[in-house]
């Protein structure tokens, strides 16, 4: 009885000793979930894009975005949105690779999938019987598309969980003609890791 108290404690002393004490890491390092918000997409282009990611390791995060536009197009603002997003709404699906030795902040490389859907302007041209070219006309066509792309960018985050992330990305689409062949995702997000 005497030996199996004596290896109980000296184990449980060893669990003790070997344990971190997490109570002086800041909440950056020990909280695994950020959601966050880009207000670049709000401002500029009257969209809404909210997102969420959870920390894996000390190296990687996995998430999602929610793009949604929330103003109606207007053909006669001076400003088109349409020419930089043709896409309506889209839910992206990322995985972040971090450089370096903290807790997924720094430096990154991305790999992304999104399903998006909007319209693409085309331009098509106007024959007459004969085949005489009489105009161009420009026409909107849906779309529903999955794309595959990378980016790069940096994320930092304050001791108490708030963070920046800051990135540009490009991708491509693949199955649908009408849908625009090339997306960027240029991101500003400013969000909170709980």
């Amino acid at each position: 009885m005497k030996p199996l108290l004596i290896v109980s404690i000296v184990l449980c002393s060893f669990q003790f000793a070997l344990a971190q004490d997490q109570s002086n890491l800041p909440k950056r390092d020990i909280n695994k979930n950020e959601l966050s918000l880009n207000p670049l997409n709000i401002i500029a282009f009257g969209a809404l894009d909210v997102g969420y990611e959870r920390v894996l390791n000390n190296n990687s995060t996995i998430g999602f975005d929610l793009f949604y536009r929330l103003a109606d197009r207007d053909d006669d603002d001076s400003f088109d949105s349409d020419d930089i997003f043709e896409k309506e709404i889209a839910f992206t699906t990322k995985f972040k690779y971090f450089f370096g030795d903290r807790v997924a902040r720094g430096f990154y490389v991305e790999g992304f999938g999104m399903l998006s859907s909007g319209e693409d302007e085309k331009f098509i041209d106007v024959f007459d019987t004969q085949g005489n070219f009489i105009r161009v006309d420009e026409i909107e066509e849906d779309f529903t598309d999955f794309a595959l792309g990378f980016g790069v960018g940096g994320k930092f985050v304050a001791r108490n969980g708030f963070l920046i992330d800051i990135g540009f990305g490009i991708g491509r689409n693949l199955f649908n003609n009408d849908a625009p062949e090339i997306i960027i995702r240029p991101n500003l997000y400013i969000g909170y890791r709980f």
